[in-house]
């Protein structure tokens, strides 16, 4: 398990930086698959090319037709697809590390400013968003560039996982057979070669398969909450700027209009009265004056 140590750590890295479906995926990364290859079918593999055994004694024979039923190790092929699934993981980590240590280079140049100068120290708090990306309690903020990051390594591992598990398809299939059929040369004819424990190798062969599957949906599901969660956000920012439109819709129109008009009516009317009462005021006021006058 000792080669497992340094991606095992790496990725532990990344776990504090993911979603809680991410975290869900590393933990069947670890146990379902790197600790099942490790226990397991290292072991059940070991024998394989020793007791792959055919019915001739021409050499040569059985090593070609070991090649031609099994073009590469089913052990080495997962040891490529769990590094292969791995790496988007790994390149996100170093763009998140990335993004802390520029975050944590701006904080530091601004608390060197602002011990300097009080007025300084206002208007850099006014003018920059620090933190932008990373939290008070050392955790990061998906969002951003950091979101189209995740988004991608999402995509990238779910085409690379789609691949493999393709690729094991076409390569040999999702059993294994008891016997082998072989032609090739220099067999002299075709030769019935046989394998060891086909059975159980096919148990653990369909057990990786399901891990990489469950792992294969966990990405897919990771990026749908992701693209929702997104969608939702953006809805909301736009909610909180929405402006009532002054025209009011085709269908509310005339009842519109009758209500201006109605109101205008009203606001006449009014005017009306209220000009009639200053110019009854002002008429004994004019007498009045006259009389003092005389």
């Amino acid at each position: 398990m000792g080669e497992w140590d340094l991606l095992g750590r790496l990725l532990d890295k990344v776990q504090s930086h993911s979603t809680v479906i991410g975290k869900v995926w590393l933990t069947v990364l670890f146990v379902f698959r790197i600790l099942v290859l490790n226990a397991g079918a290292e072991k059940v593999w070991s024998d394989e090319q020793s007791d792959f055994v055919c019915n001739t004694k021409q050499p040569g024979c059985e090593n070609v037709c070991y090649d031609l039923a099994f073009p590469i190790s089913h052990v080495r092929f997962w040891v490529l697809q769990i590094i292969a699934v791995a790496t988007p993981k790994l390149l996100y980590l170093g763009h998140v590390l990335h993004v802390i240590h520029v975050e944590k280079k701006v904080k530091e140049r601004m608390k060197m400013q602002a011990e300097l100068d009080d007025r300084a120290s206002l208007f850099l708090r006014r003018t920059f968003k620090v933190p932008k990306y990373t939290k008070s309690s050392g955790k990061v903020s998906i969002r951003g560039r950091l979101l189209r990051s995740y988004v991608l390594h999402l995509v990238a591992k779910i085409i690379l996982e789609a691949l493999f598990i393709v690729g094991q398809y076409f390569l040999y299939g999702f059993t294994l057979q008891t016997r082998y059929v072989c032609g090739r040369f220099p067999c002299p004819h075709k030769v019935d070669c046989f394998l060891s424990r086909p059975t159980e190798k096919s148990v653990i062969i369909w057990f990786m398969l399901v891990s990489a599957a469950v792992s294969l949906v966990l990405s897919a599901v990771e990026l749908l909450y992701l693209c929702v969660k997104a969608v939702k956000e953006c809805m909301a920012r736009r909610q909180d700027y929405t402006v009532t439109p002054v025209t009011p819709p085709p269908s509310e129109r005339k009842a519109y209009r009758s209500r201006e008009e109605t109101q205008n009516c009203v606001n006449q009317e009014l005017q009306g009265r209220k000009s009639a009462g200053n110019g009854a005021k002002n008429e004994p006021e004019n007498v009045n004056m006259g009389e003092v006058h005389i």
